[in-house]
């Protein structure tokens, strides 16, 4: 009977850490770090020189909606804003480099919005900052920013 009344114990003990366990990977899941980190692995497995994901519908899984279309404007009318990249704030780089190398740092959340660092490379990374809010349960990017001196 100890024996049995132990081994109760172990698997009920074990079933609370596996659903607390459980709990947690589906909260960090859904959070802005984990949307970025999506994003960016879409984004660099679909931009080729045939296409850009910035043309793709699937954009707006990750993107609001309002900023798909500022940008699908600014690219229509003068092409990307700087010269570079919006999304990655560069005008080349080695994607399986940048995919085996994407890292982002905790949100800091800013009210309503979570600004994600994210880093990109083995070599002289590149560093970006991302900007992300709650659309309808989901973190969407609304800005990207670049981590360069003021010119």
């Amino acid at each position: 009977m100890t024996r049995f009344l132990s081994l109760l114990v172990a698997a009920v003990c074990a079933l609370a850490v596996g659903s607390a366990s459980a709990a947690q990977a589906a909260v960090s899941q859904n959070s802005p770090e984990a949307a970025a980190i999506s994003f960016y692995t879409w984004f660099i497995q679909h931009d080729s020189d045939q296409t850009y994901p910035l043309s793709e519908p699937d954009i707006e899984r990750y993107v609001a909606t309002d900023t798909v279309g500022r940008l699908r404007n600014d690219y229509a009318h003068a092409g990307p804003p700087n010269g570079v990249d919006y999304f990655l704030k560069v005008q080349d780089y080695d994607s399986r480099d940048w995919l085996a190398h994407i890292q982002v740092q905790r949100a800091l959340m800013l009210g309503d919005v979570a600004v994600v660092p994210v880093s990109f490379g083995s070599q002289d990374p590149v560093h970006v900052l991302v900007f992300l809010k709650r659309v309808d349960a989901t973190w969407k990017i609304i800005k990207i920013d670049d981590t360069w001196e003021y010119r």
